[in-house]
């Protein structure tokens, strides 16, 4: 991404790779999400459609 320079050498010395650290948290970031997608599309939801629906039918009086 970056041509090494004296500046930039100097800067990762103080600072550490800022930009390659923050890739890796997006990195991280990104299959922490799949997973918790990939879940959600495979679990059977626990509430109704519509809110307002109730779960079961209410028993006959």
């Amino acid at each position: 991404m970056f041509q090494q320079t004296p500046v930039y050498d100097r800067l990762v010395a103080e600072r550490g790779d800022v930009p390659v650290q923050v890739r890796g948290e997006a990195d991280r970031i990104h299959r922490d999400l799949a997973q918790v997608l990939h879940r959600a599309s495979t679990a059977r939801p626990s509430t109704p459609q519509n809110v307002f629906d109730p779960k079961t039918p209410p028993a006959a009086r």
